[in-house]
């Protein structure tokens, strides 16, 4: 799931494929966001952004991870309002400092090549939140297997970013399949939602102290968690070492078929109790969630056209508007 995972603390066939596509891209207004938000006040923002996002994983796929993460992340806590990109003030550590965050969430440097391009551009019309989100969509379509998706836009920017709000908010990679419910619940995302945006978990990297408890002495009865695949565990271990400190703690992808390609694999490996984090296993695990995890490894198709449409909600959560909030010049900072 896009959670916190990179630290401490997703003939008839082809028709099929091609009605899927276009339900994704299909014009939607959520609320008070709308598709083509920006089509006169500044027609070439998505392009620029686009071109941003494109150049940036052509270097570095593994951007496109963190840039997805990012805006899940940001949309979990206070909203989709770009808080997550803000800098610490003094006295105010932000977001972006939270283990959480620091260091797996990865492209600030993208949304902010794209934010200076716009405001040369466009000056004062695009938001960080909406360039986040934009970038988002791109992201996944670079690195997935036929993901597209119209985004709403018009959020406005946050003023506000308190790190302590990142633990109250974001499920930890410990959380069991209830848990998670109930966490993406309190959000409007339903538990299909819920195991269908796990599958960005298909792309991205996890320090090792985000599942060392399940390879290194899990519980007096057994070594390794019984969920686990032992053969996996053995491999894991290999690169992990068993004391963990911030000085070594190394990554491994969370998807070892496919690490840089967002696609159904995820719930294919979760089959064969190869899931990376307990958040991730508990899934093909759990009674409310295993008949969902088969479903979608066995229709990849399906299961595109799901994740686009859980992105674009999720994308919605507690947007700011009207006059409750900005439209920052520089990401980073409030005006």
């Amino acid at each position: 799931m896009m959670m916190i995972c990179g630290n401490k603390f997703w003939g008839g066939l082809g028709f099929l494929i091609l009605f899927l596509t276009i339900s994704i891209i299909s014009p939607v207004s959520l609320g008070s966001l709308k598709v083509g938000y920006y089509k006169y006040s500044c027609p070439s923002a998505e392009a620029i952004i686009r071109k941003q996002v494109d150049k940036a994983l052509a270097r570095n796929p593994g951007l496109g991870a963190g840039i997805i993460r990012m805006h899940f992340h940001d949309c979990f806590v206070r909203g989709c309002d770009a808080s997550v990109l803000l800098d610490s003030t003094p006295g105010r550590r932000s977001e972006k400092e939270h283990p959480a965050n620091n260091p797996s969430l990865r492209g600030f440097e993208v949304i902010d090549a794209a934010k200076a391009e716009l405001e040369s551009a466009c000056p004062r019309k695009v938001s960080c939140a909406d360039i986040l989100a934009f970038a988002a969509r791109d992201s996944a379509y670079k690195l997935g297997a036929g993901i597209n998706y119209a985004v709403p836009s018009g959020r406005l920017d946050g003023r506000v970013s308190i790190e302590d709000e990142v633990t109250q908010n974001l499920p930890p990679p410990f959380f069991n399949a209830p848990q998670l419910v109930q966490n993406f619940a309190r959000k409007g995302l339903s538990t299909d939602e819920m195991v269908t945006l796990s599958g960005a978990h298909s792309i991205g990297i996890s320090h090792c102290s985000s599942f060392s408890n399940r390879i290194y002495n899990f519980n007096s009865t057994h070594p390794v968690d019984p969920s686990m695949d032992p053969n996996f565990a053995r491999q894991l271990r290999r690169r992990c070492p068993s004391i963990i400190n911030a000085r070594n703690d190394p990554t491994v992808p969370l998807d070892f078929l496919s690490p840089n390609k967002l696609d159904n694999k995820y719930y294919s490996l979760l089959n064969i109790k190869r899931g990376l984090l307990t958040s991730d296993q508990t899934l093909a695990t759990s009674p409310s969630t295993a008949s969902m995890v088969k479903s979608n490894a066995k229709n990849g198709a399906l299961w595109v056209n799901k994740f686009a449409n859980a992105m674009i909600k999720m994308g919605s959560i507690d947007v700011l508007t009207g006059n409750n909030g900005e439209i920052r010049k520089n990401c980073r900072i409030v005006n």
